[in-house]
């Protein structure tokens, strides 16, 4: 009975992720075109004690190829106890070109990052609002891509890459293996035409269609999941108007946390909102993962405590290192990061035990993100 059960689980897992990659083949790969820049961006930015990494995002502004007359940066400072705005005043006097606005959060929710993209959608009158965060650098040709592809296909809503700097250490390196699996994932959904899962980082979409879904309305007792859940909300209104915009010259860059600590927090948080996603492809995508996980965890016992056959243990081992590891490698392809066999080994071995203590820790504790405490 239980090698039957085993089997159903890898089996559903191996056709999942098999399936996963098939979608990040199909997903088309764009490539910059000659479209004029007719859309205006206004690019919404919280920050909340980021004064160390705004100014690697600011100098990143200065590079981008988009008419500065039609984008305005909106700053939202979130309760910042260090000089983060004093950062970004005297950038803004230096270059005064750039149009910059500074808001103070208008906290009405248990969100402060959905405060802080409401605070802002007030003031802004372009129709095309990009979500980000302030610890992260834009490539050049950023927002030319995302003109482009309004232009040429009008959607509602495009979802976009993210990934990971400074990752020499194996610590980091880790967390870019679990950054880039989600990445690699979302990819492969929209390629099947099931997308379920977006970055807030480099998420784009009409103001008017994100007031016509009434916002974050029904979500807002959930710290996070400023993405998923509007992400949700127009695949529900819109589902063949929401796109993603897979392009090497649209990732964004952000970084890895600086401890273990931070680790656990920033995953607490992400998982906090997984029982609350409303499609059924995200929930059931979830339940798989972590039956997986749990199965590769109690491996040891199955091994010395049943009869499950060796050979069946060595074949879970085995896909899971080959599924897993073909899903990734491609994602480093398109990411354009080098794919460190050794580490893959070590960090596919602690990974399950990590997702499993992070879900187990998510259903009974609170956590503290940014000097803040939130409750599950």
């Amino acid at each position: 009975m239980i090698d039957i059960i085993l089997s159903c689980i890898i089996a559903v897992y191996i056709v999942m992720i098999s399936s996963f990659v098939f979608g990040f083949w199909k997903q088309p790969t764009i490539t910059q075109q000659h479209v004029n820049p007719v859309v205006d961006f206004s690019v919404i930015i919280p920050y909340r004690n980021e004064a160390a990494r705004l100014p690697v995002l600011l100098a990143s502004i200065t590079q981008l190829h988009y008419p500065t007359a039609k984008v305005t940066f909106w700053f939202i400072d979130d309760d910042s106890e260090d000089n983060s705005s004093e950062v970004i005043q005297k950038f803004n006097e230096q270059h005064p070109e750039i149009q910059i606005s500074v808001l103070k959060n208008k906290r009405v929710s248990s969100s402060p990052k959905k405060d802080a993209i409401r605070t802002a959608i007030k003031q802004i009158k372009s129709n095309w609002i990009i979500t980000t965060d302030a610890d992260c650098v834009f490539p050049p040709n950023w927002l030319q891509l995302f003109n482009q592809e309004i232009f040429l296909k009008r959607p509602r809503m495009i979802a976009a890459p993210v990934t990971y700097a400074n990752t020499t250490s194996f610590f980091n390196y880790f967390q870019l293996l679990d950054f880039l699996s989600l990445q690699g994932t979302t990819i492969g959904s929209y390629g099947l035409r099931i997308p379920f899962m977006c970055n807030g980082a480099n998420l784009a979409y009409q103001k008017e269609a994100f007031l016509e879904v009434q916002g974050f309305a029904g979500n807002d007792t959930i710290a996070s999941g400023d993405d998923v859940f509007l992400l949700e909300k127009f695949i529900k209104k819109w589902p063949n108007r929401v796109q993603y915009l897979k392009s090497k010259d649209a990732i964004i860059t952000t970084f890895p946390v600086n401890s273990f600590q931070e680790l656990i927090a920033q995953r607490v948080r992400w998982a906090s909102k997984s029982s609350n996603y409303s499609l059924v492809r995200g929930k059931f995508v979830g339940i798989v993962v972590m039956l997986m996980n749990i199965l590769f965890c109690i491996l040891p016992f199955l091994h010395f405590f049943t009869n499950v056959s060796t050979h069946l243990i060595v074949f879970v081992l085995f896909s899971k290192f080959i599924v897993d590891g073909i899903l990734l490698f491609q994602t480093f392809k398109f990411t354009e990061q080098k794919f460190k066999f050794l580490h893959f080994i070590i960090s596919t071995i602690l990974y399950p035990f990590f997702t499993v203590f992070i879900f187990l820790k998510s259903l009974f504790k609170s956590y503290t993100w940014k000097n803040r405490a939130f409750k599950m």
